[in-house]
């Protein structure tokens, strides 16, 4: 009976979700304020549940739920839908809260349709704290390179917007290039660490934990590319010697290998989680 009423409050929350999103959609065509109001009380009714969902998991599997891929969708969606209240709150930014929620609303529903994976993939023997938090970092660190990928892609629409000189009312609530370029170096300044820090826990952990673990693995080679890659974009944007349109696409086409290499570095991957 509790897993019904669970199932369907959740369903409820993808519900209001959706309804939130749609709401968001027509503000930004229509500017109504009592409509955006509207749209952000409902996201925070949706995080608020979800918070409560990830809080009654956490206190279920005494743990932090991270160590399915499952558990980790939910995490990121959590993530996302966090950063866009925050950003909604200070930066008052619609489009990239309309993406970032969208983004968000597909991890809840993949979420809401996958299978349970409730039982634990490593058992109890070889879960550590240290585990725990070098994924918890590597999903913080995807979330914000995440924002690097959204506040690039928005950044080529407004160059392209403002080149062909066909800026109306329609993007009057789009940042300046220089506000965007701002959030993309500041994404990476944050996630690039939080994803280094996260290769270096997993290494310290499958040592301690592995028995006859070889550093040659798809996902350790993979995941040392792309924080040299953001480390290298980083260093030439800082000494002006990437900017602007070229800044956004390494950023756009790093993404992507964040993305390649969390599915399929898994899949190759001799000791990784998830699969």
């Amino acid at each position: 009976m509790i897993d019904v009423t669970m199932t369907r409050a959740y369903e409820m929350m993808v519900i209001l979700y959706a309804l939130s999103i749609v709401l968001y959609f027509i503000d930004y065509f229509y500017k109504q304020a009592k409509i955006r109001r509207t749209a952000f009380w409902i996201v925070s009714i949706v995080w608020v549940m979800q918070t409560v969902f990830f809080l009654l998991y956490i206190m279920e599997m005494k743990r932090f739920p991270v160590l399915t891929l499952i558990e980790g969708v939910y995490f990121y969606a959590w993530l996302l839908i966090t950063i866009s209240i925050i950003l909604h709150c200070i930066a008052r930014v619609d489009l990239p809260v309309f993406f970032i929620n969208i983004l968000g609303f597909i991890f809840v529903t993949i979420h809401l349709f996958a299978p349970d994976q409730v039982q634990n993939p490593l058992g109890e023997s070889a879960v550590s704290e240290m585990l725990i938090i070098h994924i918890s970092f590597a999903i913080l660190s995807y979330a914000t390179f995440t924002l690097t990928f959204v506040f690039s892609v928005l950044y080529l629409i407004l160059y392209k917007i403002l080149k062909k000189k066909k800026f109306s009312k329609l993007w009057s609530r789009l940042p300046s290039l220089q506000q965007i370029s701002m959030w993309i170096n500041s994404s990476i300044l944050i996630g690039n660490p939080l994803f280094f820090i996260s290769i270096l826990l997993g290494l310290e952990w499958a040592f301690m934990t592995l028995e006859g673990l070889s550093v040659i693995d798809a996902k350790i080679i993979g995941s040392f590319i792309i924080f040299v890659i953001y480390l290298i974009i980083l260093v030439l944007h800082r000494k002006g010697k990437l900017s602007g349109l070229n800044y956004s696409w390494a950023n756009i086409y790093t993404f992507l290998l964040v993305v390649i290499n969390f599915f399929l570095g898994s899949k190759l991957s001799n000791f990784h989680l998830w699969y």
